[in-house]
This record gives C-alpha cells, sequence and structure tokens, in this order.
C-alpha cells in the first residue's frame, strides 16, 4: 500500500489521490481489515465490492477527474469490519442514488447507471451517509457471522 497508511491496534486509515490507479491501494487497505477481522471470503467479497463502487464512483463521478483526495478509514472487530469513506466531492447520498434493477425491463431499454450502487448497498450488513463540513461521508459495515447474500437497498431518507 501506499505511504498515506496509518494502521493502529484495531483501525487504520488510508489517503489517497481520488485516481483509479489509487483504487487498487483502496482494495488492498479493505483486503487487510477483512484478514484481521477474520472475514470469510464471502463477506470480504462483499465487503470489497461496495468500497470498490463506491470509491470508483467518488473518483469518476464526484470529482470527474479532477483533483480530490479520498481518505478511507476502517475498523475492524471480532467478526465485523466497518469502513468510511470521506470525500470532499459534490454532495452524493448513495441511499438516494440506489434503484432496483430494472429486471422486467430488456437490457437494451434499461436505465443506465444505479446499478453499482445497488450492488454495493446490498452488499453491506449496514450503511449510512451524512453530508457535514464540505464533506460526503458512507459508513459501510459488514459482519462476519452473516449468511452470504445481497440485502434490499435502505429505504430513502
Amino acid at each position: 500500500m501506499g505511504d498515506g497508511v496509518r494502521l493502529a491496534r484495531r483501525a487504520a486509515e488510508l489517503e489517497v489521490p481520488a485516481t483509479l490507479a489509487a483504487l487498487a491501494d483502496i482494495a488492498a487497505f479493505v483486503r487487510d481489515l477483512a484478514r484481521r477481522a477474520g472475514l470469510g471470503k464471502g463477506a470480504a467479497y462483499r465487503l470489497r465490492l461496495a468500497v470498490d463502487e463506491l470509491a470508483t464512483n467518488v473518483v469518476t463521478h464526484g470529482y470527474r477527474g479532477g483533483d480530490g483526495r479520498i481518505t478511507v478509514r476502517g475498523r475492524a472487530g471480532a467478526g465485523r469490519v466497518s469502513v468510511v469513506i470521506e470525500d470532499t466531492a459534490p454532495p452524493f447520498d448513495p441511499v438516494a442514488g440506489c434503484l432496483p434493477p430494472a429486471t422486467g425491463v430488456p437490457p437494451e431499454r434499461r436505465r443506465v447507471g444505479g446499478l453499482g450502487i445497488h450492488l454495493a448497498l446490498t452488499s453491506v450488513d449496514e450503511f449510512s451517509y451524512v453530508r457535514s463540513e464540505g464533506r460526503n461521508t458512507s459508513t459501510l459495515t459488514v459482519l462476519a457471522d452473516e449468511a452470504d447474500g445481497m440485502r434490499p437497498c435502505p429505504p430513502p431518507p
């Protein structure tokens, strides 16, 4: 991982530039948290999928390729991992943007976008979003003892 990583006994923090290249550092950071928490392959994959999707959206849609930073904080405990993603991109609440896939519509007629957020939010056990002091803060939690599988989108605020 890059030199922006600070590790503590149970918590860790990573700050990276908001670039597609930095997503590999974020993925490695999340894998390490999942390993320290003892998450199984399924739970670790769900967490990585969700964090990767949200971080990718920050880079591509939030900062739109411009300068910016992403801070990722994590806490690994017995059987659970919480990851906080913070950025100063324009406000975006993933819950408000989470639309279920249009399964009854042929693929060529479906709307573009939204599926990644749906996958991210249905992959985690807990999710929250706050916009405060010019920062987007998304908190994702995956529990090791939950059965693997997707969950419904959280209700909009």
